[in-house]
């Protein structure tokens, strides 16, 4: 367990129970960017708990803070106050695959398995099988310009897996990808969580999306973030994104976050 606490050192509080163990919990978690005057607050008292292989999916206007929140998870930032709390290991997956270019996908995803301790005589096989998962068995010797920009998001969520993290944490993974290609990795990404039980925490502007993937959709305000509602997705898996069901939680969702836009715009 890895846990991140601010100088103000606030104690986690005594929640209800909850059906799983809590993978993440924030607890009153604030960020400020900068010092003095030009100090923005990003969230403000934020409390959240995830369960330990929930489905959870944040969205809110540009600049909520939902960044910053996964950053604070990853360990990559400390609250200014409040605690954050990890029980296991995280992986972070952005918009940009980010593959090295001079290495073929599977010298990629080797790289995350030699960081990571594992020995050099079975990293190829590794390698090879978290390939082999997300489909890409037959292009482990293909560099990254040779693949498509669905592709490369394959090998950066085998890189992901390799770090055999608990809790996977993913920007906007499928942002930058057309529909079609989205779709498809919205059932490999819904697929390898239920196979591996993991907790995933997903940031995307795209509502619709939330509600395809999402046991939960939390949505924050504009800066500074705070929650301001949440929204279970009981929808039986598997799920289309076209379907009546995810259409109408979006639809749901989508008037919230609109008249939030509208408040903070005033």
């Amino acid at each position: 367990m890895s846990t991140v606490e601010s100088d103000v050192g606030v104690a986690a509080p005594a929640g209800a129970a909850s059906p799983r163990p809590a993978a993440v919990t924030l607890h009153q978690v604030s960020k400020r960017h900068g010092t003095g005057d030009g100090a923005v607050l990003a969230l403000d008292g934020v409390s959240l708990a995830v369960e330990q292989g929930e489905f959870l999916c944040l969205v809110g206007a540009s600049g909520c803070g939902k960044t910053t929140l996964l950053s604070l998870v990853a360990g990559l930032d400390r609250p200014s106050a409040g605690t954050v709390t990890v029980n296991g290991r995280t992986a972070l997956m952005f918009q940009e695959a980010a593959l090295l270019p001079w290495r073929t996908a599977g010298q990629n995803v080797e790289l995350a398995l030699k960081l990571r301790g594992v020995p050099r005589k079975e990293r190829g096989d590794r390698a090879r099988e978290l390939l082999s998962l997300v489909h890409l068995a037959d292009f482990t010797e293909k560099a990254p310009h040779e693949l498509s920009g669905g592709m490369r998001q394959r090998v950066a969520l085998a890189r992901a897996l390799a770090q055999d993290a608990d809790v996977l944490l993913m920007d906007e993974p499928f942002g930058a990808l057309d529909a079609i290609t989205r779709d498809v990795l919205h059932d490999e990404i819904e697929r390898i969580a239920s196979e591996r039980e993991l907790t995933v925490l997903f940031v995307t502007h795209n509502v619709r999306e939330a509600s395809r993937l999402g046991d939960r959709i939390v949505l924050l305000s504009s800066r500074p973030g705070r929650v301001v509602q949440e929204f279970p997705v009981v929808v039986e898996r598997p799920r289309r994104i076209e379907s009546p069901e995810v259409s109408a939680i979006a639809t749901e969702v989508t008037a919230q976050l609109r008249a939030e836009v509208r408040r903070h715009a005033h």
